[in-house]
């Protein structure tokens, strides 16, 4: 049974997931005996189906750089008449680095207030240590998200071979009440969330899926095949190659694009899932540069300045992150209006 935004608690995950499982992997040790057979489960005791296209949310500000709750409330109600299916809260696109703790809870307890029950909410939890990632992961859950993402930590890069990756997800899995969603975005970390360490952590039975992007459709099509065993998800990180990452059995996104354009990337997972991949491939092409210059090229500022040219609001980003200069604000333009979306 699937199903998503569930919000009980049942006795059966209270005892497997809540109160940890001791899972044993850091050494490369093999599944324990005795456990359940829980795969990734909903706080309602039952498989969360992460399939679809998620919006990783900016986080708009004030001209003094506050939360903007109000732009906050504005955006949600226009994303709520778009068939997402769900959204991701304090990702890369949200700013998270730049808000405090307090802020990320908020925004996060916002967030779920105004979605409809049955959106998935996924909130990101991810610290530098695995005593902030726990802490940060059970507060999240109290807010209301239906899942954590949690990024690889970073800070001492060198230090974070597989062996370290593992041992930091399967205890904040072990003690997470809601599923935990791998994150590995070496763009910003520098770090790659190395195979072996996916195909160990994907028999947790409290990680869901991976959010890939790296956009190496090699790599994402080896985990697919590598986990295809343990019911294990993997979702696109961005927009760019989000019709290939299906091509080897991607489940969904989680693009950046999509909370500019979000009908469009709709479309394109239907295309996708119905097999009309001629359709699918030219509206794919069409979404390469715009997805492109608010990703890896420009990055936030464009995202948010797009944002305002498509009727949301973007707004400011929070310092030290600048704005666009003129320049790269008609490079944005050109880069929407040539592939026909301005």
């Amino acid at each position: 049974m699937l199903i998503s935004g569930a919000r009980m608690m049942s006795s059966r995950w209270l005892t497997t997931a809540r109160f940890g499982f001791g899972f044993g992997f850091g050494l490369g040790l093999g599944r324990t005996s005795g456990l359940s057979g829980a795969r990734g489960l909903s706080s309602a005791g039952v498989r969360l189906d992460l399939s679809g296209v998620y919006p990783p949310i900016a986080t708009p500000f004030t001209e003094r750089e506050d939360v903007d709750y109000d732009k906050l409330e504005q955006n949600l109600r226009k994303y709520a008449k778009i068939p997402f299916k769900g959204l991701v809260v304090q990702g890369s696109n949200g700013e998270y680095p730049y808000l405090t703790e307090e802020e990320r809870v908020e925004v996060v307890k916002r967030v779920r207030r105004s979605m409809p029950a049955d959106k998935l909410l996924i909130a990101g939890s991810g610290c530098e240590s695995t005593r902030a990632t726990l802490e940060l992961s059970a507060k999240m859950a109290a807010a209301g998200a239906d899942a954590v993402l949690v990024v690889t930590p970073c800070f001492y890069k060198g230090k974070m071979d597989a062996q370290a990756l593992v041992q930091h997800f399967t205890k904040v899995a072990d003690s997470s009440s809601v599923p935990v969603i791998l994150y590995s975005v070496q763009a910003n970390t520098g770090l790659e969330l190395p195979l072996d360490a996916v195909v160990r952590l994907s028999q947790h039975p409290n990680i869901a899926g991976l959010k890939d992007s790296d956009g190496d459709i090699t790599r994402i099509g080896l985990i697919v095949h590598k986990t295809k065993d343990q019911d294990f998800q993997v979702l696109a990180g961005s927009a760019g190659f989000l019709m290939a990452a299906y091509c080897v059995g991607a489940v969904g996104g989680v693009c950046a694009l999509a909370n500019i354009l979000g009908e469009p990337l709709c479309d394109l997972e239907r295309l996708c899932m119905s097999g009309r991949w001629e359709e699918a491939r030219e509206l794919q092409q069409r979404l390469i540069e715009p997805n492109a210059a608010v990703t890896r090229k420009l990055g936030v500022p464009a995202l948010k300045q797009a944002m305002e040219w498509f009727g949301f609001h973007g707004g400011v980003c929070r310092s030290p992150l600048r704005p666009l200069d003129q320049e790269q604000t008609r490079q944005l333009r050109r880069d929407f209006a040539a592939n026909g979306w301005l």
